[in-house]
């Protein structure tokens, strides 16, 4: 028996597919989910969520939302995803190592805020990248 994972964004069904395992970004940390797991709804986090179909494993960049899990079907809503393939590595890199510097340089609650919210998506994306790799 496999997971049937569905990633949905405001404006399009992202993914429908089945897994054998996936790995969530959760709010906590980390967190796996395999067939039959217990009922349970959690928020996520902004990161790199992975799929095992058989022996292969495929990354993704979540940006926030929820998943909801129930009866081997797993029902991801995010704000922003985007497939690890379609991620252009050293775009990513630069991005990330920029958001970096940014993130350092800022000064005030709002520039610190917004520069954080920068790094933890450009950081997502290329985590993604190096994950698929």
């Amino acid at each position: 028996m496999t997971l049937q994972v569905r990633i949905l964004t405001p404006d399009k069904l992202f993914q429908d597919t089945s897994a054998d395992e996936i790995i969530l970004p959760t709010n906590s940390g980390q967190m796996g989910v395999l067939t039959d797991h217990a009922p349970l709804m959690t928020g996520l986090d902004v990161g790199v969520m992975l799929m095992r179909q058989q022996r292969d494993w495929k990354s993704f960049a979540l940006i926030g939302g929820f998943a909801y899990i129930k009866q081997n079907q797993v029902t991801i809503l995010v704000n922003e995803a985007e497939d690890s393939t379609a991620i252009d590595a050293t775009e990513a890199e630069q991005t990330y190592e920029k958001a970096l510097r940014a993130y350092d340089d800022a000064s005030g609650k709002k520039q610190k805020v917004d520069a954080n919210i920068a790094l933890k998506r450009a950081r997502a994306r290329f985590q993604a990248v190096k994950a698929s790799a």
